[in-house]
């Protein structure tokens, strides 16, 4: 998993490596926020947007989190397929 960023609320949003699925690319999105039992999580499968797993999180911020993917889908999948963020 690469790192892309980390909200205020100290969600941290990571991505996997580029995966080919029958032809079709893809990119795992995990969203993690610590809480005082863990974690709240969820997972999101881009290009097709489904919520893979969702755990912890309200309908509104799935919606926000939905919403920044197809806003940062094309970074996303240029960062999954060059190995993460180059940060100098």
């Amino acid at each position: 998993m690469y790192q892309y960023f980390t909200l205020a609320d100290e969600t941290e949003i990571t991505h996997s490596h580029l995966i080919v699925n029958s032809g079709v690319s893809e990119v795992e999105v995990h969203f993690e926020r610590p809480i005082s039992t863990g974690f709240d999580s969820a997972r999101c499968l881009l290009p097709s947007y489904k919520w893979i797993l969702r755990e912890g999180f309200t309908d509104e911020e799935i919606l926000m989190f939905t919403q920044m993917l197809k806003c940062n889908a094309h970074l996303l999948y240029k960062y999954a397929e060059s190995g993460g963020v180059r940060i100098a």
